[in-house]
């Protein structure tokens, strides 16, 4: 069984274009730390990782680039389509991306920490560690706008890319908090508010409670 951190941890999560990023800053503004799991998997790997090591044992020298980092493009044409190739980088990098991000949770603080997920749900199983889940959400129909404005693709690609995710209502059963994106950035500021004082909160009562 994974270890909780003493520090209260809140897992952040939600679909593509739901609007995450805008929802981390607005935490940012109260102080809080949040540590991103796609940075993790970037570091996991950085030259003279064991994570890097693992992907050239696994891959070939073919995986680096000339500057001696992993070649995400290679990589990523590597395992497309190729679910094998997909399933035995995965093994390689979630474990090292769960390990950063719980020991980040350790180290910091604060009086409570953001873990950003964006496949949560997807992975469940292995964060059953954290203290709460916090779902940025937007309907459907949102994101989709927002995915072909924000990428300048086209609705038939962005429609693909919504429903290789987990769905909408996979996310919300899982949700202990669900914060509404559909809005404007004064509406979602006002939301993180009341969120920040809610885990504020909890925070200060699991403290309470291991003394």
């Amino acid at each position: 069984m994974e270890q909780r951190p003493a520090s209260y941890v809140v897992a952040l999560t939600g679909g593509v274009a739901a609007g995450k990023s805008a929802a981390e800053r607005c935490f940012a503004t109260h102080g809080i730390r949040v540590y991103d799991a796609d940075r993790a998997a970037r570091e996991v790997v950085e030259p003279g990782t064991p994570g890097l090591a693992a992907i050239v044992e696994a891959f070939g020298a073919e995986a680096l680039g000339a500057d001696g980092r992993m070649d995400r493009a290679a990589m990523r044409r590597r395992v497309f389509g190729e679910p094998a190739a997909r399933l035995q980088l995965e093994a390689i990098v979630h474990p090292l991306v769960r390990a950063w991000l719980q020991a980040s949770a350790a180290a910091d603080t604060g009086p409570y920490c953001l873990l950003a997920i964006p496949l949560l749900a997807e992975n469940i199983a292995h964060y059953r560690w954290v203290d709460r889940i916090l779902l940025v959400d937007a309907p459907e129909s949102v994101q989709l706008e927002r995915l072909v404005q924000r990428d300048g693709i086209d609705l038939a690609l962005a429609q693909r890319m919504l429903a290789q995710q987990a769905s909408r209502a996979q996310r919300l059963a899982l949700a202990d908090d669900v914060l509404d994106n559909g809005g404007d950035q004064a509406a979602l500021a006002g939301a993180v508010e009341i969120l920040h004082r809610r885990y504020l909160a909890l925070a200060a009562e699991r403290r309470q409670a291991a003394h």
